[in-house]
């Protein structure tokens, strides 16, 4: 009898997979922290005997190699990308015995139908090619006494959409996104509807080429749903290359990582920073990174330190705003939010904070210096402000693509990865900032802050009907009206 059991990474919007039989499991596109994935195989009472990669990631620091070294697992890599540590290239058809007689077989060369991944007896795991996402991208299908129960798809299908194929190289972008259309159909081709699909990214990961909702999804559901299944390649590829996102500037970084082979991680914890440490490393030029809740850091922290919540995006917006390899020292109201801030980070190639401080506030500032602050607003104490004074500043952080669909007349618009170093982009005045939610735009009113600007966090919903009532312009992407016509 086989199991499946998914491990979250709620901050980066992927999954990994821990599946296998009684005795056996194989860890897909595994997490850096594989504690997580040791683990769960303790509870299951499983050792860990293969550990498979989809593709060279390009989001995360895989904990693939760490996870083999741990265990004595083979890693398993497809056999078009360029790695350079010890690993078991497969190949398409290639199928691996997981759990069955004793959980040893090895990699079986040459294919066979997808149903006969690992023969007629236990668990097995069949490799099949599914370039798009990157160019050696391989799906996993996984059988139990010869049927297939489950497919790994790493970047290639996912829920309601496709893995993005922009992020190996530009040139290669439209021959990816005809091989993605390619792959997917491949999948819906041999495998039948009932099968369930178990991609690693799309759940609010950068990987996905568009919007991905829902939490499961199978193969028959996706011949109705998904774009590469019910379009011609020709149409399938003019809608998806334009709406292709903006890429976080740490991906550069992922890939040679990954394919050079991660070091293990250690997440015990940072050197203790005093107030005076602290001091002297903002007075450096280094990031001081507040932890806590917007409120709380607006209503006080250190002067020049910014403001990323630790229960947000952490990982993905400071990967991608930070000047790659800056030292970072992190403030955290309790021991238990650092570790869980460390945890996030080296899951992107953070991997040492160079110091960290708990407490609050207070604890971190020398003797005679006062708390830095700065006030909070919705959408209708901008709409006020506008009325009573002319020096308001309206700054929109959010990406263009979301712009594009409304944005708040006369504002102007610098998104938040590309804010740090061109503050001074920001028109003249009190800069009211925001973005979706008020997550980004804490974040982007504490960079202009650091910088001395005036600022109030709009820690509000943008939401075009709700902002329109609340006395605010509201145009589309051409300066119009929003709204149906």
């Amino acid at each position: 009898m086989f199991f499946v059991d998914t491990l979250e990474t709620t901050g980066l919007g992927n999954r990994s997979y821990l599946a296998g039989g009684p005795d056996t499991a194989v860890a897909v596109d595994p997490p850096r922290d594989v504690d997580r994935v040791l683990a769960a195989a303790h509870r299951r009472g499983v050792r860990i005997g293969y550990v498979a990669e989809t593709h060279v990631h390009n989001d995360y620091v895989s904990g693939a190699l760490d996870l083999a070294r741990i265990t004595g697992a083979r890693c398993l890599v497809p056999v078009g990308a360029a790695v350079s540590f010890p690993h078991t290239p497969v190949a398409d058809g290639d199928t691996v015995r997981v759990d069955g007689n004793g959980g040893e077989g090895g990699v079986v060369d040459g294919g066979g139908d997808v149903g006969g991944g690992g023969g007629d007896r236990g668990v097995g795991l069949r490799a099949l090619a599914t370039p798009g996402h990157t160019p050696h991208h391989t799906s996993y299908v996984l059988t139990d006494g010869g049927v297939a129960v489950a497919a790994f798809t790493g970047g290639s299908l996912l829920i309601g959409t496709v893995g993005r194929p922009d992020l190996v190289e530009p040139r290669l972008t439209e021959s990816l996104a005809r091989a993605q259309h390619a792959s997917v159909r491949r999948l819906a081709r041999e495998l039948d509807d009932a099968v369930p699909v178990l991609p690693t990214h799309g759940f609010g990961s950068f990987c996905s080429a568009t919007r991905s909702d829902g939490e499961a999804t199978t193969i028959g559901a996706e011949r109705t749903a998904n774009a590469a299944l019910t379009q011609d390649v020709d149409a399938f590829v003019a809608g998806l290359l334009p709406g292709l996102d903006d890429v976080p500037a740490y991906y550069a970084h992922m890939g040679p990582v990954n394919a050079a082979g991660p070091a293990p991680v250690d997440l015990t914890p940072p050197r203790p920073a005093d107030a005076e440490e602290i001091a002297a490393r903002l007075a450096a030029g280094e990031w001081v990174v507040d932890l806590r809740g917007r409120g709380a850091f607006a209503a006080g922290h250190v002067a020049g330190s910014l403001n990323f919540e630790g229960d947000g995006m952490l990982a993905t917006y400071l990967a991608w705003l930070i000047p790659w390899g800056r030292p970072v020292t992190l403030l955290a109201a309790t021991p238990r939010e650092l570790a869980a801030a460390q945890r996030e980070l080296v899951r992107v190639g953070i991997d040492r904070p160079a110091a960290g401080a708990t407490g609050g506030p207070a604890s971190w500032l020398r003797a005679g210096e006062r708390l830095a602050s700065f006030p909070r607003g919705t959408f209708t104490d901008l709409a006020a402000a506008r009325e009573e004074r002319d020096d308001v500043v309206v700054l929109d952080v959010r990406r263009a693509t979301e712009r594009a669909s409304a944005h708040v007349g006369g504002s102007a618009h610098l998104p938040l990865h590309v804010l740090h170093g061109r503050q001074a982009e920001v028109p003249a005045g009190v800069v009211w900032v925001h973005c979706g939610s008020g997550l980004r735009a804490a974040v982007a009113a504490s960079v202009l802050a650091a910088a001395g600007r005036d600022v109030v966090l709009v820690d509000d919903d943008f939401d075009p009907e709700t902002t329109a009532r609340a006395g605010l312009p509201v145009v589309d992407g051409d300066g119009r009206p929003h709204g149906p016509a």
